[in-house]
């Protein structure tokens, strides 16, 4: 979501209704095949693994508590996210029709930048709440209580709306040039800006008041939780203390590092050390590739969410048996 000063497209204004999705055309047939078989299993495991995440935490009282009430919100954003990119990517490769209308695409870009961006919110959030247990673990119970948890997770989700109003609102409000063909697999900013024939440099630079406050700062809060996080940890008399401490957050620090270190190869570097083919492939990994990780990480990492995962499938076969 980061916006950078790109060359502008020459020639005469043009109305358009499609846009075309270059997407992975140029590959051969038997390799766009096997990309749609593989992007299918990747969607099915994401779509899977993210609502055994709400149902386990839902249904199991052992897991009814702040870490994990956003946890299920994180799998809903996920869930959400990839429905945004992955379906219209599928028929894509699937029908060989590579359009998208003008309104479907300003559609997909709002809520690209919708959960995106609620998406860091609710991450910096899950910082904070591992920030209290860990550090100021006696007053946890009375700073992160049910209504404190609804509170943070809705100004996480409504964090979102800001942002994907007015950038896909002053965006799509600019007139275009031909040719109407965006070199990626979906209608993220940078492609699309590089149609418009105006003048964009009071658009980019409220672009880059709006990384700051919806990407870099809840990165930087993210940050500055782990490093009181870790400090506390290591001054923790006993071994068993820190395990269990470290433990308690080390899943949401791999999630973290999984999405920003994509999204930032994908949105910080260099335009000329970044073809459009290598932006397609980090795009990838965060749109596609992390949301399946997600719930991967959580249950193999988290003793917590294995154990109430083996409980919910003993309760269902008992269920199924009587």
């Amino acid at each position: 979501m980061v916006f950078t000063l790109l060359p502008k497209a020459t020639g005469n204004i043009i109305s358009f209704s499609e846009f075309v999705l270059v997407s992975f055309s140029a590959l051969p047939p038997e390799l766009q095949i096997l990309l749609f078989l593989l992007f299918l299993i990747i969607y099915f495991v994401t779509f899977t693994g993210n609502v055994l995440i709400i149902l386990v935490t839902t249904v199991d009282s052992a897991l009814h508590s702040p870490m994990y009430f956003f946890l299920k919100n994180l799998s809903f954003l996920e869930i959400s996210f990839n429905m945004v990119i992955v379906p219209k990517m599928l028929t894509t490769l699937m029908t060989k029709d590579t359009t998208i209308s003008f309104l479907g695409c300003a559609t997909q870009m709002y809520f690209f930048f919708f959960f995106g961006a609620a998406e860091c919110c609710l991450l910096a959030t899950m910082a904070y709440d591992r920030y209290v247990a860990i550090c100021d673990s006696l007053r946890y119970p009375v700073l992160m209580d049910q209504k404190a948890c609804v509170q943070l997770a809705a100004a996480s989700w409504f964090s979102g709306f800001p942002v994907a109003t007015v950038q896909t609102t002053w965006i799509f409000s600019f007139p275009f040039c031909g040719p109407n063909r965006l070199n990626h697999f979906f209608c993220d900013s940078p492609p699309v800006i590089a149609l418009v024939c105006a003048d964009t440099s009071l658009f980019e630079l409220e672009a880059l008041t709006a990384t700051v406050l919806f990407i870099l700062f809840p990165f930087l809060l993210i940050l500055g939780s782990y490093v009181q996080i870790l400090s506390t940890i290591f001054r923790m008399p006993s071994a068993e203390g820190k395990h269990k401490a470290f433990s308690t957050c080390s899943s949401h620090l791999v999630v973290v590092s999984l999405f920003y270190s994509t999204a930032i190869l994908t949105y910080f570097r260099p335009r000329s050390n970044t073809s459009p083919e290598n932006k397609k492939l980090l795009s990838l990994f965060y749109t596609v590739v992390t949301p399946m990780l997600n719930p991967i990480i959580y249950s193999l990492r988290n003793n917590e969410v294995k154990a109430a995962l083996q409980r919910t499938l003993r309760k269902a076969l008992r269920s199924q048996k009587l």
